[in-house]
């Protein structure tokens, strides 16, 4: 995206590079060529051989690179500042140091996966570490780690404070994790609707079919629209007056909130 950060983020296994083209032409703000969960121990080195082969200045991605904490992680450290790169995706992240590594490695930005308990401890220090540009939330895998049962209530505190400490280091929001019921588009916008007004402001995609979907519930409905040319207009027509619009003050933060509406929806053309 040009104007505006990116809402969906597209995977595509590692070891497919068949599909990496098509992943690229799927419609997603980014795609993110895995070379972690997509691919299994004896096709790492393949993976990661096609990778290198197939990256190019003219198809940015990004990359998610084996954890710290692996036996890749060194040899996948090679490829974070090959042309073609943007960014790499650091699964497991758990402590700063390991994102300097990466930064060091030449990665142009770091978007740490956080899936673990000890992650969300020390994500304030990870969000402030080199290149940081985005936390993503690895839900399914935290909820694993910390025996967490649900992904709605049960998780309300850990993606509210992936929000908070987001805007607290000044980094682009928070992405959410992935959806994984690819056909059942209600379930998908529901889990986009529920990210975007908790602040998140991207969401991981498994699939193509579910890109379309989350760039669409990412951008301001019909009646969000409605209701900010209604406030711009009252607050137009007041000429700094206090004045209410249904019953309720419109001061500044909600002309503010107005106005941003009406930007992202020029922004995305609507």
């Amino acid at each position: 995206m040009q104007d505006s950060i990116a809402r969906s983020y597209l995977f595509v296994p590692g070891d497919r590079p068949e599909r990496f083209d098509k992943a690229c032409a799927a419609g997603a703000h980014a795609v993110i060529i895995d070379l972690e969960d997509a691919v299994p121990p004896s096709a790492k080195d393949a993976a990661r051989d096609a990778v290198a082969q197939w990256l190019s200045p003219a198809r940015p991605v990004l990359l998610r690179i084996n954890g710290a904490g692996s036996d890749w992680f060194r040899q996948d450290l090679a490829l974070c500042g090959k042309p073609g790169v943007a960014g790499v995706v650091l699964p497991k992240a758990e402590r700063p140091e390991d994102i300097e590594c990466v930064a060091h490695a030449g990665a142009p930005a770091v978007l740490p996966l956080i899936e673990t308990a000890r992650g969300m401890w020390h994500v304030h220090a990870i969000a402030h570490a080199k290149r940081v540009q985005r936390l993503m939330f690895g839900s399914i895998d935290f909820q694993l780690d910390t025996g967490i049962d649900g992904d709605d209530l049960e998780l309300l505190y850990c993606r509210s404070q992936l929000v908070l400490v987001s805007r607290v280091a000044g980094i682009q929001p928070p992405v959410d994790g992935v959806t994984t019921a690819i056909n059942d588009p209600e379930v998908l916008r529901a889990d986009t609707q529920r990210a975007r007004k908790l602040g998140f402001g991207g969401k991981l995609c498994i699939h193509p079919k579910q890109v379309g979907e989350v760039n669409r519930h990412f951008l301001p409905g019909e009646q969000e629209l409605a209701w900010a040319q209604r406030v711009l207009q009252a607050a137009s027509e007041a000429k700094g007056a206090a004045v209410a619009l249904d019953g309720k003050m419109v001061d500044l933060p909600v002309i503010r909130k107005a106005e941003e509406i009406m930007s992202e929806a020029r922004r995305s053309g609507n």
